[in-house]
């Protein structure tokens, strides 16, 4: 081989590895641009912003190594000789490559140590390399599967698709940490609204009930009350809240207008209004007669707005009563450690809003506002021993 041939397959063989340098250097920097990403964003970095920093790098080094070359020693070569754009091509086109599949890569390596090491700042479960060793916690949700009181009941079908599920979670987290993310889960994927479960040490499920809030108007009916659907003629202005007066129109047999009761306003469509009144006044209304509505001034309506802060909150309500022989007895209000907001006594008096130093005794019931599971608890206090 002649020195001009040695001259030009080692001028190919220098021209490969410096495309193998840059090309590596782009994957490098599309990996770490995806782990940090995934660090700081916990989502996947979009493949255009791994393409755009490792071309920038090998672009810079393109740039200026033909820069200097033709400044210092001459040698920058013809930027648009053929064999110098096809160069610059296949270079580009490899690093863009590299750096978008490195930027997955990364972006996997950061869900796998951030899973393993229980990173919080990290949503995905588990992956693909984590359950590969078995570093996972798995959660079965148990056969029975029951109801909170005072919640709807989730639909047979969602409880059967729940049943003997195996849940995966990362590891190194602890019970209340897991019970959150548990309950996310069921509440993203299942559609379930409420969630009281307790955990074992060893991550398994000793109870578990599930809820729905209740929906539509009954249940923010005060106890003696009722809703009709009359046709009448309400103000162009009136919203659900008002009070007002239901009048007769004064048609037919009557020879004026007659007051029929006071009512609230709780909703309009064309001329038909949903009125809440008084039980014993709702049969004073005739479905086939038009009525006349009068709004009243506003008025302070602390149960309908307890109804609704109630209805939109986390919490629920019950009644428990205290059993003889329950470890509560003779304990104080405040060391049930939850919103108690009457107690009704052995002799039927109710006590509302309670001192917290007053103690209880057997017989008497107790109206508490909490969560599911601290309502089970205090059920479960009331009895006899605890049962």
């Amino acid at each position: 081989m002649t020195p001009a041939q040695l001259a030009i397959v080692e001028g190919f063989l220098v021209d490969v590895a410096r495309v193998a340098v840059l090309v590596l250097l782009a994957g490098v920097l599309g990996a770490a641009v995806g782990l940090v990403h995934r660090w700081y964003a916990n989502e996947q970095v979009p493949d255009g912003l791994t393409v755009l920093i490792g071309l920038s790098s090998v672009a810079l080094y393109l740039n200026t190594a033909g820069a200097l070359g033709e400044v210092i020693g001459g040698t920058g070569g013809d930027l648009l000789a053929l064999e110098m754009v096809a160069y610059n091509t296949i270079t580009l086109f490899l690093s863009g490559v590299t750096a978008s599949a490195g930027g997955r890569v990364g972006d996997r390596a950061g869900i796998s140590v951030f899973a393993v090491s229980g990173r919080k700042s990290v949503e995905q479960d588990v992956s693909r390399i984590v359950k590969s060793v078995g570093r996972v916690t798995t959660v079965e949700v148990p056969d029975d599967i029951d109801d909170i009181d005072g919640y709807e009941p989730v639909d047979a079908a969602t409880k059967e698709k729940l049943a003997g599920q195996t849940l995966l979670f990362p590891r190194r987290l602890t019970v209340e940490e897991l019970q959150t993310r548990f309950v996310e889960r069921l509440r993203v994927d299942y559609d379930v609204g409420y969630v009281d479960v307790e955990f074992a040490e060893d991550a398994s499920i000793e109870y578990i009930a599930l809820g729905r809030r209740e929906s539509g108007l009954g249940p923010t009916l005060p106890p003696g009350s009722a809703a009709v659907a009359v046709r009448a003629d309400p103000p162009n202005n009136a919203s659900p809240g008002d009070a007002v007066q239901v009048w007769t129109t004064g048609d037919g047999e009557e020879a004026s207008p007659r007051r029929v009761t006071n009512a609230e306003l709780r909703g309009t469509a064309e001329d038909v209004v949903t009125l809440t009144m008084d039980e014993r006044d709702a049969r004073r209304f005739d479905t086939e007669r038009r009525y006349r509505l009068v709004t009243l001034p506003v008025e302070a309506r602390t149960d309908r707005e307890f109804a609704a802060q109630l209805r939109a909150a986390e919490e629920t309500t019950t009644a428990v009563t205290i059993e003889s022989g329950s470890p509560l007895v003779n304990s104080s209000v405040g060391a049930l450690d939850i919103a108690v907001v009457a107690v009704r006594t052995s002799a039927g008096d109710i006590e509302a809003i309670p001192p917290r130093r007053r103690a209880l005794a057997p017989g008497e019931t107790v109206y508490a506002i909490a969560r599911p599971a601290q309502l089970r608890q205090l059920e479960a206090a009331a009895a006899v021993d605890g049962q």
